[in-house]
């Protein structure tokens, strides 16, 4: 696997369209537009993406460690069975794509904004969304055991895999439909009165 800095992105790897099997390392791409870029089984050592706005890039099966993602933004975007390790997602911002599949144990999305993303079978496995934006999403299958949702705007988002009893909710805003869901997850017999 070969490495490339900042350096190497600025004196050209920056123009290629695609990237397969390279660890980028100490990458800084502040307030760096990205577009139209595939990624494929990256490494993404101590990167920062702050205020970087991707459109159409996708990271497939790509690992990222340590990275901050401030204020990035991520518009149409793939990130399929990519993982993230301590990295910081504050005011983060994701709209529509595809991110099925990614590991994103324990981190914390309470300032991020999620919008109409597909990801089914992730694992969000003690995710700490409090306040936070999380809506239209597609949460098949998602791991959320010990994940915590507090206030956080669920609206529209596929509550199947949501269990009361193992991820805090509390205070979360729903519609009435969603609520139904939850109702009957829990085994409740709904009826007219």
């Amino acid at each position: 696997m070969r490495t490339l800095t900042t350096r190497d992105w600025d004196a050209g790897a920056g123009k290629e369209k695609r990237h397969e099997g390279v660890q980028f390392s100490g990458l800084d791409l502040c307030e760096t537009d990205l577009e139209g870029i595939e990624f494929s089984e990256c490494v993404f050592r101590d990167g920062r993406f702050n205020c970087a706005q991707a459109v159409d890039v996708a990271f497939l099966n790509c690992r990222f460690v340590n990275c901050n993602f401030f204020d990035a933004t991520f518009t149409n975007c793939k990130a399929v069975g990519s993982g993230f390790e301590g990295c910081g997602f504050d005011l983060t911002t994701v709209d529509g794509g595809d991110w099925s599949f990614i590991v994103l144990p324990r981190a914390d999305l309470g300032s991020a904004t999620f919008t109409g993303v597909r990801m089914r079978e992730a694992d969000l496995t003690g995710v700490r969304a409090r306040n936070g934006t999380m809506r239209g999403l597609d949460l098949s299958a998602a791991q959320l055991t010990g994940a915590d949702f507090t206030g956080c705007d669920l609206r529209g988002t596929d509550l199947q895999s949501f269990d009361p009893r193992t991820v805090e909710m509390r205070n979360a805003v729903i519609t009435a439909d969603q609520a139904v869901t939850l109702a009957m997850s829990l085994g409740l017999q709904i009826r007219d009165a």
